[in-house]
């Protein structure tokens, strides 16, 4: 006990300690942590892994999209029938899978989640008054949930600021007549150097569900490439964290600095029956895909979008591609010159259909990067998409610097607004102003819109 009462004074006052030969010197004491004693606890019944995850849990289920999610303990808990559940995931799954199969059988009471456009079972639910959602754009969920597992109860970050997620009002759970039962929380909001951030809470559970690679004999465990995704962090954010694999392997099997999560944050470990490894959206080349649909250049407007598009791209440059358009565009890329790509979708849309916030609010919220907008110049019916102010949620505030259509380029300054850069062939400035809803200047540069070559 003595020990002990030195050590906790040379923590504290960096303190005196007594040497050889009753003589006293100052100097401070080195300290190590310990942590209890914990050894993985090894199932071969996936349902015995989770059947004490009482009603009313939250828990945390790994994976993107369909890769690299728990399908042996979602199944299990299917056979639980645990209800009320709290459902931390990037993703609701699809209809007949993942965790739709959770939200088909009413188990999951609220989702928090980046992204549900594929789950039409959810969006009915969601839309009906049947289920909480609270959506958070993708990176801060991703934050929210390593920051629950490194002990830091809150954090600042600039995705979302002007948004819905900062004001609040965004609807978590509508009453059956559609008006808003739950509505989100404003944020607090401080300045830094400049930049507006906006406080979030980071996120723990009562347990995690964790799809994994391989196991040691020990609990190490690894991912495979992209499937480590939120399993990761989910691993230490987590009471009891419950991991499925697809191989266990002997000790040492494995080098340890190729370990992605020790032991000491694998309570349990089930090696897994059967994986179906889905995809997610089947897209099948049909024929006739690869031919040109017009003998004139330019009339296919998308084409004519993508070909610009791609001139933005520039040797050494570091470029974040949105689903769609800016994906096709990276097509185009000339073999003399090095671009480093990243890609996440990223869709924000909270009406009649439910999408979420995906990656794109991280996207645009980089107060250093260029964010160029590509997209069809007007609506069906001719209805304005340039706007003088948005009519849908923001994904970022003054965030864009380029617009790219069919029509015409715009740089956007945040003071001065738009200015027309370039025109396509055949069209005049008036056309252009007639098809968009907001007053821009015009270049005395003005240009023909450019097309990079096939």
């Amino acid at each position: 006990m003595a020990a002990l009462k030195l050590l906790s004074s040379g923590l504290r006052l960096c303190a005196s300690a007594r040497g050889s030969g009753a003589t006293w010197y100052k100097g401070c004491v080195c300290s190590f942590s310990t942590s209890a004693h914990r050894h993985t606890k090894f199932y071969t019944d996936p349902v015995e892994a989770v059947k004490d995850i009482p009603d009313g849990a939250t828990v945390l289920v790994g994976g993107f999209g369909l890769c690299g999610i728990p399908e042996n303990l979602i199944d299990a808990l299917l056979k639980t029938g645990v209800k009320g559940l709290t459902a931390v995931s990037n993703n609701a799954g699809v209809d007949n899978f993942g965790l739709g199969l959770l939200l088909r059988s009413k188990q999951i009471k609220r989702m928090v989640s980046s992204y549900v456009g594929e789950n039409a079972e959810f969006e009915r639910q969601y839309l009906s008054g049947e289920l909480e959602v609270e959506l958070t754009p993708q990176g801060t969920l991703a934050e929210r949930i390593r920051a629950g597992g490194a002990g830091v109860p809150a954090f600042y970050t600039p995705t979302g600021y002007g948004t819905l997620v900062q004001e609040g009002g965004s609807p978590i759970k509508y009453n059956k007549d559609g008006s808003v039962a739950i509505a989100s929380k404003p944020r607090e909001v401080r300045e830094f150097n400049g930049q507006h951030f906006i406080l979030e809470e980071a996120i723990t559970g009562d347990f995690a569900l964790v799809k994994a690679w391989k196991a040691d004999r020990a609990g190490n465990v690894i991912f495979r490439k992209s499937a480590r995704n939120f399993n990761l962090p989910m691993c230490k954010a987590a009471e009891t964290t419950v991991v499925e694999v697809e191989e266990i392997v002997d000790i040492g099997a494995f080098a340890p600095e190729d370990i992605h999560i020790p032991q000491i944050y694998v309570h349990r470990l089930i090696k897994g029956e059967k994986y179906e490894k889905r995809i997610e959206r089947l897209s099948i080349r049909k024929e006739g895909d690869g031919e040109a649909k017009s003998a004139k250049p330019g009339d296919d407007v998308r084409e004519r979008i993508i070909k610009r598009a791609a001139l933005e791209f520039e040797d050494g440059m570091y470029a974040n591609l949105g689903i769609g358009i800016p994906l096709l565009a990276s097509n185009f890329i000339s073999p003399n010159i090095t671009v480093h790509l990243q890609s996440e979708n990223g869709v924000l849309g909270l009406g009649k259909m439910v999408k979420g916030m995906g990656g794109a609010m991280d996207l645009v919220s980089s107060a250093k990067t260029k964010v160029v907008v590509t997209m069809e110049h007007s609506a069906k019916g001719n209805a304005h998409k340039i706007m003088e102010k948005c009519t849908l949620p923001l994904t970022g505030k003054q965030c864009v610097n380029r617009i790219i259509t069919e029509k015409a380029v715009f740089d956007v300054d945040k003071k001065k607004g738009l200015t027309l850069i370039e025109l396509w062939e055949g069209l005049t400035v008036d056309d252009v102003q007639k098809s968009t809803g907001c007053d821009f200047a015009v270049s005395p540069k003005l240009m023909p819109m450019q097309q990079i070559a096939n």
